[in-house]
């Protein structure tokens, strides 16, 4: 496992380009020619052109004996100046870096002043206007929680699921009239950094009172909320990834409340109870914790649902399809062959009361 940074200036992003120079290609070549044999390396965040990064992840498969810890130093050798690897080690040949549990930190920046300053040009968006901090920090808070982010992703995106759960969005003003907004999350989708950055800074010319973010929130809609910042301001801060599944994960907003209890994981069981959940939700709900569950490695879930909660014996629910047993709800994996390829168990059941 790689940990790099690169300054996104002068590539068309991390992921290949037939047009461009990706970050993804010159590790590529490097790599294979490091190490005598083909590489195709994997990156956890696929950032955009312009987009820099202190802390991506990436991971690759090589038949070399260099040692790992030492892999970094004969890397760094081959790369651009613009390019590093920070750290390196050995992980597991099934570890992926997008399909483990993670916190990622990205900042947006902003410099917030009369006058432009050149050694910040690359690194940060220039605002002439003032702009209130404060405002920009109460709106924020309304972002914090699980939600759905639609208002706040391209309408490019290709994710099947737009909820994610912010930990925190910090926004801070130093005395350079540097302006940063720190946001801390289990994901992000596609533009969703750089399009809350363009409607928190709206909230800050003015333009938006802070309470109009929770209604773009609920909008769901992208023509709602502000333009896209520019990607030279942002910056992936860092992934910290979860060692072992938390015992417990909760979601609570308006449209729904649950608690999902992991303490049995370790034999094979979860327990997921929905307080409530409006009707329309329900089945992105079950589908999302049920596949949360079993990517933490549970093999059998009990799922308590609120009498006013209804579910199908002829809906599925991502991939899993229910069954009537007794009092119980019983939902039997129905993924398809293309799921059964990318190693997910048929043998999975998951029980509902």
């Amino acid at each position: 496992m790689l940990t790099v940074a690169y300054d996104g200036t002068n590539y068309c992003g991390w992921q290949f380009q037939p047009n461009g120079v990706t970050i993804e290609e010159i590790f590529n070549r490097t790599l294979s020619e490091l190490l005598k044999e083909p590489v195709c390396i994997i990156g956890a965040s696929r950032t955009d052109a312009g987009v820099h990064a202190l802390g991506n992840v990436a991971v690759f498969d090589t038949e070399s004996r260099i040692p790992a810890d030492k892999l970094l130093f004969a890397i760094n050798q081959g790369l651009p100046e613009d390019i590093r690897v920070v750290a390196s080690k050995e992980v597991a040949p099934d570890w992926h870096p997008r399909k483990q549990n993670s916190v990622k930190t990205y900042e947006y920046r902003i410099l917030n002043s009369r006058v432009a300053i050149p050694t910040r040009r690359l690194y940060a968006y220039f605002c002439y206007y003032p702009l209130n901090v404060e405002k920009m920090r109460e709106a924020a808070a309304y972002l914090v929680g699980e939600h759905d982010f639609s208002s706040f992703c391209s309408a490019r995106h290709q994710a099947k699921e737009t909820v994610r759960t912010l930990y925190s969005v910090c926004v801070e003003r130093d005395a350079d009239d540097l302006i940063t907004i720190r946001l801390r999350g289990n994901g992000f989708l596609y533009n969703m950094v750089r399009i809350i950055a363009g409607t928190l800074m709206k909230v800050g010319l003015g333009i938006y009172p802070p309470g109009h973010v929770q209604e773009i929130l609920e909008a769901r809609d992208r023509q709602m909320a502000g333009q896209t910042a520019p990607a030279k301001g942002l910056t992936l801060v860092g992934i910290e990834y979860e060692r072992e599944p938390q015992d417990e994960i909760a979601g609570e907003n308006r449209h729904w409340s649950y608690v999902l209890d992991q303490r049995e994981l370790k034999n094979g069981r979860s327990v997921l109870t929905v307080n409530f959940c409006e009707e329309a939700e329900l089945p992105r709900l079950l589908r999302r914790m049920a596949h949360q569950a079993y990517r933490n490695g549970a093999k059998e879930i009990l799922i308590r649902l609120p009498a006013s909660c209804n579910v199908s014996e002829t809906e599925r629910y991502g991939l899993y399809r229910l069954e009537r047993a007794g009092e119980l709800w019983r939902a039997v994996y129905a993924g398809g062959e293309a799921a059964a390829k990318r190693g997910e168990d048929e043998e999975t059941t998951l029980l509902f009361t």
